[in-house]
């Protein structure tokens, strides 16, 4: 049986440069979604109860009138994947941070409140690398803020993606105006 599920992302437009670091780090840190996914923010959650035609009436619904916006990211932090078996290096903006929580909590405050995840906090990132190995994960973070991260860019559309076998495709995508 094929697991489907739908969620709704936000690919961030970035500059090249940017992107080109974080793809690089990705391809040598992020075995298990390099190749799945490319850099984006998680807005909404795996649905896998409701019909596509449903999720992304519900998405449309709740994203009309919110505005585009820019981020600036200036941390990494680790975090604990929910699984409890593997860690995660995020990428968090600073600026931007709000205006994510917020589209999060607005696209989730109708049909889909009761698939809200409160067992877990909501922390807008980009994920970029990840292992079963805590302090490896701890390692890279503190590398990456030492370095200093600065990162600029913007949110201008909502992608709505059904993620199937572990493979994903948009079958939607929501434009912020």
């Amino acid at each position: 049986m094929n697991a489907m599920a739908y969620l709704v992302i936000a690919y961030p437009k970035l500059s090249p440069t940017d992107l080109g670091v974080i793809q690089q780090y990705r391809r040598q840190h992020d075995p298990r979604y390099f190749t799945v996914v490319e850099p984006h923010f998680t807005v909404v959650f795996a649905v896998s109860d409701i019909s596509a035609d449903v999720f992304t009436a519900e998405v449309k619904k709740r994203a009309a009138g919110t505005k585009p916006f820019h981020f600036t990211i200036r941390v990494a932090t680790i975090n604990k994947d929910a699984s409890g078996t593997f860690y995660h290096d995020f990428l968090v903006p600073d600026t931007g941070f709000s205006d994510l929580v917020k589209l999060h909590d607005k696209l989730y405050s109708g049909t889909l409140f009761g698939h809200l995840r409160l067992d877990i906090d909501y922390i807008p990132h980009i994920g970029i690398g990840n292992s079963d190995e805590s302090l490896s994960v701890k390692q890279r973070v503190d590398q990456l803020n030492a370095q200093g991260i600065s990162i600029d860019g913007s949110i201008d559309t909502l992608d709505i993606i059904e993620y199937v076998d572990g493979h994903v495709r948009t079958i939607a995508q929501v434009a912020l105006a």
